[in-house]
This record gives structure tokens, sequence and C-alpha cells, in this order.
């Protein structure tokens, strides 16, 4: 099975922009898209903690090259195996994702904090999630 959203021809920077929607309708501001080599790798946003008013940053990345190699192991046609195509796939995934995550958020299953909590950016500049994956946070074992 290809992974979703293979067959999109929907420019990424169309999509960014949906991303970028749906994140204002639920709260958020100052969102910046964030460039590796001139490539959209992220979203930076501010979305503040209920009842705090200092702003809180996340970082949602779109992982495009993930999705290239992905293409490549599941042996979709070459003529979609191309970085740009990649671009447009996981920026797609990622706004299904937010879409899917802010319908719980809607029907107050949880707030939208918890679900950016691994995307939160720290004071070092790294997420939640990077400082636990490379143990800088200790987890209960």
């Amino acid at each position: 099975m290809a992974i979703l959203n293979y067959s999109t021809k929907i420019d990424y920077h169309k999509t960014i922009g949906e991303i970028s929607s749906i994140l204002v309708k639920h709260g958020a501001s100052k969102i910046t898209v964030d460039y590796a080599d001139g490539i959209p790798d992220a979203l930076t946003f501010v979305i503040p903690i209920a009842g705090n008013k200092t702003p809180t940053f996340y970082s949602l990345p779109a992982r495009y090259r993930g999705v290239l190699k992905a293409l490549q192991k599941q042996k979709v046609t070459k003529s979609l195996q191309t970085e740009e195509q990649a671009l447009r796939i996981a920026w797609r995934n990622v706004k299904d994702w937010l879409a899917a995550q802010m319908a719980m958020v809607e029907a107050e299953q949880c707030e939208i904090q918890e679900i950016f909590l691994p995307y939160i950016v720290l004071k070092s500049g790294n997420t939640l999630y990077d400082d636990v994956k490379n143990e800088n946070i200790k987890l209960l074992k």
C-alpha cells in the first residue's frame, strides 16, 4: 500500500497556507515557515498554554526526506519519487494529521497544547521530543 497522499498534485505552498489557517482558527499566532536550504521544513507558531500569557512556541516539522525514502521503498512510480512530490505529500500529511487532531480538540477530547506537547520549543531551542529522544530529559524507567 502506498503512502497516504502519494499522488497529490496540490502545491506544498498552498498546503502550508491551509495549515496556517487551521492553526490561526485554533488560536495560533506568529506563524513562520522555517526553511533549510530554501526548502520549507517546519512551521513554528505560538499558542499560549491555558491561563499563561507567556508565548509558547511550537515547531511542527514536515520531514519530507523520510517521505521520499518511503516512496522509494514502496516502489511508487518513478515519476512520483521526487523531492518536489515528497514535499507535497509531507505537507499534505501534516495538514491531514492536524485536521484530525483539531477535530479531537473541538470534541473536547483533549486540549490543543496536549497535541503539540512533543513539538514545544524549549529554551535550548530543541523540541521536547528531541530532548527526550536524546535523553537530555530523563523519563521514569
